[in-house]
């Protein structure tokens, strides 16, 4: 029992240096686009986790393990740290520098596009990017990269609770697939991603309307399946069109690029918060005159 509370308060020891660190800006995870990188974010979890087992374990050995003689034998506490727990970090560290060469080398060659973010208040990126696209639609593949990785992490801290003496969970050899696995199959959907045409913001001024994002090459603008004349800002990128009194908010906006469409964004305006009106000031009563002197 004492084991178990000395090993939470030290993993409550490390992961607050990085939670206040993500706090304050969130670019320690963060990929090329500004937005939350997911394999960047698994890889840092599960380093985190290891090295809070082996502080754990060396202060349990050096304690009450009773010295060196602890780590030694086939069945020491570390046992399964090459069968198991190396591999179980490998995989998410293959994905992260795999996936940041394919997307840095698509982008180099064109054939994707990265849009800048929406801005956030305080630097902090919201936490469903993790398992969404570019355009902000949940993508299957890292919904189940990032629960599979999760599930396994709550395996193996909680176990590891359960009788810190033992040292490493004992997990079978083929654990490591849970985490390579999923980390194949996210890599491989960056490498199959095609260079569709992402829409990141819509707004309207003055009967004019204005798309921003990336992939426009050669763009068409579709608003409620209605074609637009579109001009491309050779500045910001960003898409302009004259809005048609008849077409009114709320709508949809797809950008097709060179045959490829993309995702639909539904534009609703936020409405303003309506201001209560203001009480009307009430007359002050004016004193009565003074009675004339001498009256």
């Amino acid at each position: 029992m004492v084991s178990a509370l000395f090993a939470l308060a030290l993993l409550a020891a490390l992961t607050a240096p990085v939670v206040l660190r993500l706090r304050r800006g969130s670019g320690l995870v963060t990929g090329r686009d500004g937005r939350l990188s997911t394999s960047t974010t698994l890889a840092l979890a599960w380093t985190v986790i290891l090295i809070w087992l082996l502080l754990v374990i060396l202060a349990y050995g050096l304690t009450a393990g009773g010295g060196t003689a602890y780590f030694q034998g086939a069945d020491g506490p570390l046992s399964s740290l090459n069968d198991v727990y190396l591999p179980l970090l490998g995989g998410p560290y293959l994905a992260m520098i795999g996936a940041k060469t394919v997307v840095g080398t698509r982008v180099e060659n064109g054939s994707m596009a990265k849009p800048a973010p929406k801005p956030t208040v305080g630097g902090r990126r919201p936490l469903r990017e993790l398992i969404s696209n570019d355009s902000g639609r949940t993508d299957l593949v890292d919904l189940q990269y990032v629960a599979l990785g999760v599930v396994t992490m709550l395996y193996v801290v909680l176990f590891f609770l359960t009788d810190v003496r033992a040292g490493l969970p004992r997990l079978p050899a083929e654990m490591w697939a849970l985490t390579g696995a999923p980390a194949g199959a996210y890599l491989v959907n960056k490498l199959a991603t095609r260079a569709n045409p992402v829409v990141t913001d819509v707004g309207v001024r003055d009967g004019v309307l204005t798309v921003e994002g990336g992939g426009f090459t050669e763009p068409r603008l579709t608003v409620d399946d209605v074609p637009l004349p579109v001009t491309a800002d050779p500045l910001t990128g960003a898409l302009t069109a004259p809005l048609p009194p008849a077409i009114r908010p709320p709508f949809t906006v797809v950008v097709t690029s060179r045959g490829l469409r993309g995702d639909p964004y539904r534009y609703e305006p936020q409405q303003e918060p309506q201001q209560e009106p203001q009480p009307e000031p009430q007359a002050q009563p004016q004193p009565e005159r003074a009675a004339a002197q001498g009256g």
